[in-house]
């Protein structure tokens, strides 16, 4: 059995997993969206906003993509793992709710500080005000 991989992504991250991707005996087919110079060498490459889940999902349909491997944390925040998995279509990549622990530092603190795992203190501020009182409370120089 064979499988058509889209790869999400344009970092040398993505290229060292096209490489080994491309490689694999079970890869019939291999895109990239929206990849790079070194990428295009070893897979097609599509140009594609790949934080839209709609268009993921339609690039994904349009190919026959049978796996969908997402590099980068920006499609994840974006909700296109739960758009290909809702369409039905395999991906390597967490939900957007687990994504949150990537992409909020402040969510991954309070997971950290919940399980009990040491971590360096922080404070979480929304106004000049805030930011300014928590450098006061720290004794740190503010320049804003």
């Amino acid at each position: 059995m064979t499988i058509k991989i889209l790869l999400l992504g344009s970092g040398g991250r993505e290229h060292a997993l096209a490489t080994a991707l491309e490689q694999d005996p079970f890869t019939e087919a291999l895109y990239c969206a929206p990849g790079n110079p070194g990428i295009a060498q070893i897979a097609e490459i599509f140009p594609l906003d790949i934080s839209d889940p709609i268009a993921v999902l339609a690039l994904s349909q349009k190919l026959s993509i049978d796996l969908v491997v997402i590099g980068p944390e920006l499609p994840l925040i974006h909700g296109v793992a739960d758009a290909l998995a809702a369409a039905g279509i395999a991906c390597f990549g967490p939900t957007r709710s687990a994504a949150q622990i990537e992409s909020s530092k402040e969510f991954a603190k309070e997971i950290m500080a919940k399980a009990g795992v040491a971590t360096a203190r922080y404070l979480s501020c929304i106004d000049e005000a805030q930011v300014r009182e928590a450098c006061s409370e720290a004794q740190m120089s503010c320049w804003i």
